[in-house]
């Protein structure tokens, strides 16, 4: 961020202070001398004469960001963040604190890095009322998926993600969901204009992937991507019911021929549905210093131009798991009679029909993966059914069930 502002030099904005704990170790010599690099948070944070106008929150986390953005306001000056995690869990009240003193929170970059998608939904998508916003908000978690696409397995692409600064030591955040979930509460809240708390969102690890799944995925003409998905729960007649939300994040099957399969890396992709618009595809590269530092210089040229955000009305919503969609599942097997009867019968019990049956040759019968596909069904009759299956002796481990976008 600091290297655009000092070589772009965009109109009304001016890199004034850069702070950072032990900031002598962050000091580069193309900085212009009239930066003030300082160790001390309240020196910028204050009203005092000298401090600056705006303040750019990028330690991420909730403490102590948190407590700096609320100090910051509460002194009157507008701030820029690109925290996801500090906007999914206190935004509200933030913004609330804003308004209050007549300054502007901004995080145009909070989520999908340099990828417009909140400016889209505040502005572009303003006059329509989206009905479902799905998509990739990993970044880290599609690299490993796209490498594993190619035949790689997990562990190694994770270490190699990890090599190269897109995975951190302990990668649960990413892996696990949990990234991607905070990001996914605030496209809810501009997006659909409901208010969750991220942990009522189911998160999904990818970490049940296989390099076989990808195989079979092939088959089907789809591909595996983590995807972050939410939409009101429509009733028998096609009308969504009052403040039930359905919203998950887990790896899911794609079709090939949805733009979704088509990220790569650490790309982000956006897919909005409007009831007037139809589907808005928001893509590019979410992830990284670069990208980030463009949305966050965005931000603060909007605010030196007077431009500020679109207050977008939001009500408290219920969130559930439910849908009515197909599945893929995959079982890993000590091959014998009466597996598939087994299978079917419990599937059978909850009114679930089967759509197909692919077994690939070459395996051992001891340890037998084949997949099981299911015709659209709602997600509590299939956790039944699979937590019926899950008795049988003949499993090895358990099924890992995905739902097909």
């Amino acid at each position: 961020m600091a290297r655009i502002l000092v070589e772009s030099a965009p109109e009304g904005v001016e890199l004034t202070h850069i702070f950072n704990r032990k900031v002598a170790r962050k000091r580069v010599d193309w900085i212009p001398g009239s930066v003030t690099w300082t160790e001390d948070a309240d020196s910028l944070l204050s009203s005092a004469p000298g401090a600056p106008d705006v303040i750019v929150e990028l330690a991420g986390g909730l403490v102590p960001a948190g407590d700096w953005v609320r100090k910051a306001i509460e002194a009157g000056k507008s701030v820029v963040t690109a925290n996801k995690k500090l906007i999914a869990y206190q935004g509200l009240d933030l913004e609330a604190q804003a308004s209050a003193k007549g300054c502007h929170l901004l995080y145009g970059a909070a989520v999908a890095g340099g990828i417009p998608v909140i400016p889209g939904l505040e502005h572009g998508l303003a006059g329509d009322r989206v009905e479902r916003v799905e998509g990739i908000l990993n970044g880290t978690c599609n690299f490993i998926l796209s490498k594993m696409e190619a035949g790689a397995e997990y562990d190694d692409v994770l270490k190699e993600a990890q090599g190269m600064g897109y995975a951190e030591a302990d990668p649960t955040e990413d892996v696990a969901g949990y990234d991607a979930r905070a990001k996914l509460a605030i496209l809810i809240r501009l997006a659909l204009r409901a208010q969750v708390h991220p942990e009522e969102i189911e998160a999904c690890p990818i970490t049940d992937v296989k390099a076989i799944d990808f195989s079979y995925a092939r088959d089907l003409n789809c591909t595996i991507r983590q995807i972050a998905r939410a939409q009101f729960v429509q009733d028998g007649i096609g009308n969504s019911t009052a403040g039930q939300l359905s919203a998950t994040v887990r790896p899911m099957l794609v079709p090939l021929s949805s733009p979704l399969a088509w990220s790569r890396g650490t790309e982000n992709m956006v897919v909005t549905t409007g009831y007037y618009g139809g589907d808005v595809v928001f893509s590019g590269h979410g992830a990284g210093g670069n990208p980030t530092a463009v949305a966050v210089v965005s931000d603060l040229v909007g605010l030196a131009q007077g431009s500020c955000r679109i207050a977008i009305p939001s009500q408290p919503a219920k969130v559930g798991t439910e849908l009515e969609v197909p599945h893929y599942i995959r079982f890993l097997v000590n091959d014998r009679p009466g597996i598939v009867a087994g299978i079917a019968g419990a599937l059978a019990r909850e009114n679930i029909n089967l759509n197909a049956i692919l077994q690939k040759p070459g395996f051992p019968l001891d340890r037998l993966p084949f997949v099981v596909t299911v015709e659209p069904c709602r997600t509590s009759a299939l956790k039944r059914a699979l937590k019926e299956i899950a008795q049988l002796p003949a499993l090895l481990e358990k099924p890992l069930d995905l739902q097909m976008l």
